[in-house]
């Protein structure tokens, strides 16, 4: 229970809705929309560089998406070299590969670690 409302208070300090890809405060809710400009590739990446040890369950609700889902977005990133995984008992921890490049050619000249740091509060 201490686990859910830690995962709902991080959905909404993060002003994601759980179920819909939208923001939760909307001022102009006429023109409402479900896409977002971040992938769920990005928004995983993003959700895994606040909280590596964040299990699959996790990154699910934060991100709006499936479990499974998660799990073949991390597939995706883990073949790819994006991330890597340490087994710590029975947790897994993700290590994100900053210095990658991000993939499209219209942004290949950024690196991942960049797209954290702009979307981050530090």
């Amino acid at each position: 229970m201490a686990r859910k409302k830690n995962i709902l208070s991080q959905i909404e300090s993060s002003q994601l809705s759980p179920d819909k890809h939208k923001p939760l405060h909307n001022d102009d809710a006429k023109h409402e929309s479900n896409w977002t400009f971040l992938s769920n590739h990005s928004h995983v990446l993003i959700a895994l560089s606040k909280n590596p040890g964040m299990v699959l369950r996790e990154v699910a609700l934060l991100v709006g998406i499936t479990e499974r889902a998660v799990q073949k977005i991390i597939s995706d990133l883990e073949r790819d070299e994006f991330i890597s995984k340490k087994k710590i008992g029975r947790q897994n921890i993700y290590k994100i590969s900053q210095e990658k490049k991000l993939r499209h050619h219209l942004e290949s000249h950024k690196s991942i670690g960049d797209l954290i740091q702009l979307i981050i509060k530090t």
